[in-house]
């Protein structure tokens, strides 16, 4: 049995593409840019809101991209609850995990202080070792420094430690961490990608998470 299970949040836990989505064309709107549908969010998010920006508007300057930033971040600050919703069986397999005794954990590219908001609204009776978003004197994933960050506050041994992901940039992170790598195909990413970026575990379901999760050595 897994000792920690560390979940990316966007595309995993939650599905937050509609309020990303809004808030980057409310962003891009005010600047005077073409908005994009939501359905192309998907493949622009998952490296952190500034990569997000410079997707949405390749043709801007590191100053215009600065004035983005601010003003997504005004919007998301206020917004960002009110389109998004836990996954279907996500609540349920964060409960019986808890009940179960395996720690959790979140490592997302989501800065700090939106994740920290986004986890305490839609899980608030979840005891989370560590929620890690981020800051500026980290980098972002595919970069292991977060999961790093998640065993120093909760010390377990990698053995016994899940990263759990929808992308190639966590199956990547959980790579370079050397701990093992769950796919998870009801993302933002399609199950190509995860097949692609070579991950440990692909499952389709919550329920096949928890399976893995309480699995015998």
């Amino acid at each position: 049995m897994k000792k920690l299970i560390i979940f990316d949040l966007d595309g995993t836990l939650l599905d937050t593409i509609a309020d990303l989505g809004t808030a980057c064309n409310h962003a891009l709107e005010a600047k005077g840019y073409h908005k994009h549908p939501i359905a192309a969010y998907p493949y622009m998010v998952g490296n952190g809101v500034r990569k997000l920006m410079e997707r949405a508007q390749p043709d801007a300057t590191p100053e215009e991209i600065d004035e983005l930033l601010v003003l997504f971040r005004e919007y998301y600050d206020e917004h960002c609850t009110d389109l998004t919703k836990p996954y279907p069986g996500v609540p349920e397999l964060l409960g019986e995990l808890t009940a179960n005794g395996v720690a959790l954990a979140v490592a997302t590219n989501k800065y700090q202080s939106a994740a920290r908001k986004i986890i305490g609204h839609f899980f608030p009776d979840i005891p989370f070792v560590a929620v890690m978003g981020q800051v500026d004197d980290r980098p972002v994933k595919p970069d292991p420094s977060i999961d790093f960050a998640v065993l120093l506050e909760h010390p377990t041994p990698k053995k016994d430690t899940l990263h759990v992901g929808d992308s190639a940039v966590d199956i990547e992170t959980a790579r370079r961490a050397c701990i093992d790598s769950v796919g998870v195909t009801w993302g933002f990413r399609p199950i190509t990608e995860l097949r692609r970026a070579y991950a440990d575990h692909i499952v389709c379901s919550p329920a096949d998470v928890l399976k893995l999760a309480l699995k015998d050595d």
